[in-house]
């Protein structure tokens, strides 16, 4: 086993650490592929963006012959869209993905069903959740990314620290937190480095006057665009976006897990369990891997720069509860940006 496989299981342990995930036993469940080919087709709900996924749900529609239908929202619109339908009865989808808050409030409402893919075995067993609710199947680090063709390497911010210096003022962007939950839990979680000092980061951030935006996705338009020559996203943008854009390599990421989950009352059932189980494959995630994505199969990582180096800074964030999610969306961080 290479040293890359062995940071890799130990990072993921990390999460363990954290306190999200189980060390108990948990066991897969059969795909019935025929069913699934009846079925004809699978319903997903998902934050990703449909140029990563593309590729991958072509494999999957030409190797079992179901067709695909993928909706994309950031992952605070995901949960809106399918709580909304789940209230009023009327699920229109098979699978849900997205971030681990919003996917723990679904859960916590009853969306979603048991399901263990087979292939997930071959994860970690400390990356394994205890109710077998919600499936890891990619991790998330955010950096600092920034206009390759407008910002010098002299120039480069190496923290986020760094982005409070005069020279940065309405030169950043980034999403908005009081719409944006992952961006809500990330600012939450810069207390990890800072601890009581954390809102004093993101109030100075607040006086730099950033570009806000409605999700992590456009951040990374906005940059190639020359909008703001800086921003705060994924890492992976850098491979899911063409153009004059890269990432500043840090000694630690804050990273958010993520997550795929069968509906509780799917009308596609089998075509769902057998899309999950096509994710957590090998050959699904080296798919996804090549699409810049940093996904929990063992050994398998993107092609970006130093991909194997950002593994072993990957440290996991807490996720707020519902309550705190709104107080911090509609209070704190309302105050804090827009307060006049």
């Amino acid at each position: 086993m290479n040293r890359a496989i062995n940071n890799w299981i130990l990072i993921l342990g990390v999460v363990a650490i954290a306190g999200s995930v189980m060390t108990g036993q948990v066991f897969a469940q059969a795909i019935n592929v025929e069913a699934a080919k009846q079925d004809g087709k699978v319903i997903v709900y998902g934050a990703q963006v449909p140029q990563a996924m593309k590729p991958l749900h072509a494999a999957f529609e030409k190797k079992y012959g179901i067709t695909v239908e993928y909706w994309r929202g950031d992952s605070t619109k995901v949960s809106e869209r399918a709580l909304t339908e789940w209230r009023a009865g009327k699920p229109g989808f098979d699978v849900v993905e997205g971030n681990r808050g919003v996917q723990l409030i679904m859960r916590d409402e009853g969306l979603f069903q048991k399901f263990i893919p087979p292939s997930s075995e071959k994860f970690p067993a400390q990356f394994k959740e205890k109710d077998g609710m919600i499936t890891p199947w990619r991790v998330l680090p955010i950096s600092i990314l920034y206009n390759t063709d407008m910002v010098k390497s002299g120039d480069l911010p190496k923290t986020f620290d760094d982005l409070l210096s005069p020279k940065w003022t309405g030169k950043i962007t980034m999403p908005d937190p009081t719409r944006h939950t992952t961006t809500a839990q990330f600012l939450w979680n810069l207390s990890k480095f800072k601890g009581d000092k954390w809102l004093d980061f993101v109030r100075a951030l607040a006086k730099q006057k950033p570009l806000l935006v409605e999700s992590l996705a456009p951040v990374t338009t906005t940059i190639i665009k020359g909008e703001a020559p800086v921003g705060i996203t994924y890492i992976k943008y850098i491979k899911q976006y063409k153009g004059p854009v890269s990432y500043v390599a840090m000694d630690k990421y804050l990273t958010d897990p993520n997550y795929m989950s069968l509906g509780a009352k799917a009308a596609h059932p089998n075509a769902a369990k057998l899309y999950l189980e096509y994710i957590c494959s090998a050959e699904g995630q080296k798919m996804v891997a090549e699409e810049g994505e940093f996904v929990t199969y063992p050994g398998i990582f993107p092609p970006i720069k130093d991909a194997e180096k950002v593994a072993p800074g990957m440290v996991f964030m807490d996720n707020p509860s519902e309550e705190e999610f709104k107080k911090l969306m509609t209070v704190t961080f309302r105050e804090i940006f827009f307060a006049k």
